[in-house]
């Protein structure tokens, strides 16, 4: 390599995760030259060491994003459809269901509410996507080094020692975005003491392409419809609980956990077993204090993190992705453009932000007078119809 050579690009995404790996195949169906770097290779197979166990849940404005960028048809026959999204509230003397409500999707249109994938199949997917693109250039093992963001463009130096010059670098590199950091940015964090254990299950009931979602105490409970694993129904399981609990919970001997796994579920599946290994995942929320900087956009985690709730996170990322390439034109990265971006994306994600918060804080709730509190709020506004419908709406982002 010759000393001080710069290479140039138009897109640099730094972060090989999904948002990151999307960001990629949407430039570059967008006909733009596009780096993307990570510094691990992603994991993408389920029972590989460090496989990601969540799902992602992808709500009907991110499909319409994925089909236009020429990865739906890839996605969609691996995906499971999310008809009706039922909230039950479990938080009485016993563990069981003694408020139950269903958002369903055929109130607001023809289309579920959305298909959830697995996170390792999604990584394979669309790293073979990347692949296939000759304008696109996928090189995990290589992380960013050093930003200087300027008006003419952005110099990024990799781990590798090479230095990159792009039009536009997308920070699509985590919650704690070595991007934002290089610039300076700072954030404003939500601390709930709480950890996430995600997994996957086979139940004795069909799920019903129904994704459910379970209040008693330290946080949500969801089961998320996957397809069926060795002919029988399976789910993927988002458990959220204090760090405490979480760590007691993931200690226990796998007949034991299951105990505890199907006191929490309330029954509503029949039995539950586990079918795969736990991974552990800290909650946070989180906002950057702006989303751009010279030449330079967060998207994302590096911009925004929510807890797992309403499968809210990764579809406001597809929202981020959304606004920028709309907003980019024929310049991607030009001041005026980063500048709609950052109005049009970090009002709308601090105010969703602060909604999950509350939703998130009231799901903690251990004291029975505030359970008893939740659960009458949840069937009051259930049982007002538009009041019903402009929640599902709000949900999916739609206007």
């Amino acid at each position: 390599m010759i000393a001080g050579k710069v290479e140039t690009t138009d897109i640099l995404v730094s972060g090989g995760g999904i948002a990151g790996l999307i960001t990629a195949a949407a430039f570059g169906a967008q006909g733009f030259s596009t780096l993307c770097v990570d510094p691990a290779p992603p994991v993408t197979e389920e029972g590989a060491e460090g496989a990601d166990l969540r799902t992602t849940a992808f709500l009907t404005p991110s499909v319409a994003l994925l089909g236009r960028i020429g990865l739906w048809d890839r996605l969609l026959p691996h995906a499971t459809p999310l008809q009706i999204m039922r909230i039950v509230d479990a938080g009485g003397a016993r563990p069981v269901a003694r408020l139950t409500r269903d958002f369903d999707a055929t109130e607001i249109g023809d289309q579920p509410f959305g298909w959830n994938l697995p996170n390792w199949l999604l990584r394979r997917e669309i790293s073979a996507r990347l692949a296939g693109m000759q304008n696109v250039r996928f090189q995990p093992g290589t992380g960013t080094a050093a930003v200087a963001a300027r008006d003419e463009g952005a110099l990024v130096t990799l781990t590798d020692g090479r230095r990159i010059r792009a039009r536009l670098l997308v920070g699509a590199d985590g919650r704690d975005s070595p991007v934002r950091q290089a610039l300076g940015i700072g954030v404003r964090t939500f601390r709930y003491g709480q950890k996430a254990l995600a997994f996957a299950v086979t139940h004795d009931v069909p799920h019903g392409n129904v994704s459910t979602e379970i209040h008693r105490s330290g946080g949500p409970f969801t089961l998320v419809p996957l397809p069926d694993r060795d002919g029988q129904p399976c789910s993927a399981v988002v458990w959220m609980e204090n760090g405490r609990e979480t760590a007691r919970l993931a200690a226990l001997p796998p007949a034991a956990f299951e105990a505890e796994l199907n006191a929490r579920s309330a029954g509503v599946l029949g039995r539950l077993t586990l079918a795969t290994r736990l991974t552990q995942w800290p909650i946070i929320s989180q906002i950057a204090d702006r989303f751009t900087g010279p030449r330079t956009a967060l998207i994302a985690e590096a911009a925004h993190v929510v807890p797992p709730i309403g499968a809210q996170g990764l579809n406001m990322s597809l929202a981020d992705l959304t606004a920028l390439i709309d907003l980019s034109g024929d310049d991607p990265g030009s001041a005026a453009s980063l500048a709609a971006y950052d109005r049009a994306r970090r009002p709308e994600a601090f105010a969703r932000l602060l909604g999950i918060d509350a939703l998130n804080r009231a799901s903690q709730a251990s004291l029975r007078p505030l359970r008893d509190l939740r659960a009458a709020a949840l069937g009051g506004l259930y049982g007002i119809a538009p009041v019903r419908r402009l929640m599902m709406r709000a949900g999916l982002g739609m206007r």
